[in-house]
């Protein structure tokens, strides 16, 4: 029941060339940097990720990308992240664009292990009808769109199919956990954290603060331990290394 790892190189020792990785995290917050630092140390490249954004400010998931070590990413959001822009219409990162919900939705689905479900979200657009560049030639055009999904009707209301994604791998950032792996996030940390950790067949978490079995209140755990496979304890260096996006102040 012990699944804590002594380091972050050895919790992802195992992540091969061309895994896929759901990643939590929103902008900069509650990202699993840790972990995705010690993935870049160990050269691993051709990753398949799914999440939110992919990283901001040279931070999180940007690092893997400005090395070349991503191949495809499924998110809902570029946001400032030029480097993003600049593969995707070069060419050289596929990128499958969704609706944030339903990004939510297919992680959370994939974890209880519904295979499909039917939303609104994307009726009557490119996300249902397909066509959405996936990859671009690096000359303009598109070199690979999105196919067209089923759209069905109930009680007069149009929902288009999507599938739940599970993932090889899944890396996240905890404010808590103990030695089973039952995680407690802070505040707006709990955004993707949960629902990646969900996704992933094998799921790494870095904690901020490491406590015994017991010590965590059972109805305060956000994410049970059954989802978790390993916990690296991160340093108080590590922990209190958090950025922000846009400092924002008022007077």
């Amino acid at each position: 029941m012990d699944k804590v790892v002594a380091t972050a190189a050895e919790a992802v020792a195992d992540v091969p060339d061309g895994a896929s990785l759901a990643v939590g995290g929103f902008g900069l917050s509650g990202v699993p940097n840790v972990l995705i630092q010690a993935l870049y140390e160990r050269g691993t490249g051709a990753l398949r990720v799914v999440s939110n954004n992919c990283g901001a400010m040279e931070s999180g998931l940007a690092v893997l990308l400005a090395a070349g070590r991503i191949a495809r990413v499924t998110g809902s959001y570029i946001g400032a992240n030029k480097e993003f822009a600049r593969q995707y219409l070069s060419g050289e990162l596929e990128v499958e664009l969704i609706p944030q919900g339903t990004l939510a939705e297919r992680l959370r689905a994939g974890g209880a292990g519904i295979p499909a479900f039917y939303t609104p979200a994307g009726v009557g657009t490119q996300v249902a009808e397909g066509g959405l560049p996936w990859r671009y030639d690096g000359q303009g055009g598109v070199a690979l769109a999105s196919p067209a999904k089923e759209v069905r009707e109930f009680d007069g209301t149009e929902y288009v199919l999507e599938r739940a994604i599970r993932t090889d791998f899944a890396l996240v950032r905890a404010a808590r956990g103990d030695r089973h792996g039952n995680l407690v996030f802070n505040r707006s940390t709990r955004n993707f954290n949960p629902l990646a950790a969900m996704a992933g067949k094998v799921t790494i978490a870095e904690v901020e603060e490491l406590v015994e079995p017991g010590a965590i209140d059972p109805d305060a755990v956000h994410l049970p331990g059954v989802f978790v496979q390993r916990v690296v304890a991160l340093t108080p260096e590590q922990a209190a290394d958090k950025r922000i996006e846009r400092r924002t102040v008022s007077v």
